[in-house]
């Protein structure tokens, strides 16, 4: 997407689809993002959770890495993956069927909003807010996405052949920012311990890209705006 400020973007949002997600909890597809004048990255994104009788859950996340980060949301904790940031996390019912917009968006001066929209519905959902430290700027213009399964974070070697099937489908990011776009996704690729040793298939869409596979990390790289 051209044209970006160099200021970076006030929002942009992450269409993200889990309608053929296996519901379990341990997945986590995301999208990385990063503030201009900051050395870390904040993270979005959905995680499938087991249906409680006829009920389907999903958990949305919306974090900061970026040392100095604040919040006094109700949603949001102190910390992200052990180290420095803000958590924001919440859990809500969900048709899986349905598309869903992960949107993030400056509400004043270095302070952002989480937001999880099901575009069937029309629902929003607040998942959070956070203020970065003074000095930092707007959404810069490219990042990467992911599928992992996060479990194997703890740092014991990957039982790769344990995985059930997954799928996920990506969206193009958009943003509202006049005179920049349109975005871009780039091919999906496979990294770390079980890469190559699982049935992984990506497709690209006429409006993103769709993932199957089992465990897939830091899986895919996306100019999504830059």
């Amino acid at each position: 997407m051209p044209n970006v400020p160099a200021h970076g973007l006030r929002d942009i949002t992450f269409p993200i689809s889990m309608k053929d997600a296996i519901h379990e909890e341990g997945w986590y597809f995301a999208q990385d993002f990063q503030f201009i004048g900051t050395s870390d990255v904040g993270y979005t994104g959905l995680q499938p959770r087991p249906d409680v009788g006829s009920e389907t859950f999903i958990h949305a996340v919306f974090s900061s890495f970026v040392n100095g980060t604040v919040s006094q949301d109700a949603n949001c904790h102190d910390g992200a993956d052990g180290g420095p940031g803000v958590s924001c996390a919440v859990d809500l019912p969900g048709n899986y069927s349905n598309m869903y917009h992960l949107r993030v968006q400056n509400t004043r001066d270095t302070t952002w909003n989480g937001t999880l929209i099901d575009t069937v519905t029309g629902v929003e959902t607040h998942i959070g807010s956070y203020t970065l430290p003074k000095g930092s700027l707007g959404v810069q213009g490219n990042q990467v996405g992911f599928v992992e399964w996060w479990p194997f974070n703890n740092g014991l070697p990957a039982t790769c052949d344990s995985l059930s099937q997954t799928s996920v489908v990506f969206g193009v990011p958009t943003t509202s920012t006049k005179g920049v776009g349109p975005g871009e996704l780039k091919n999906a690729y496979e990294v770390y311990d079980c890469a190559g040793k699982q049935d992984f298939k990506s497709q690209r869409l006429s409006d993103g890209v769709e993932l199957n596979g089992q465990y897939v990390g830091r899986l895919w790289e996306a100019h999504y705006i830059g």
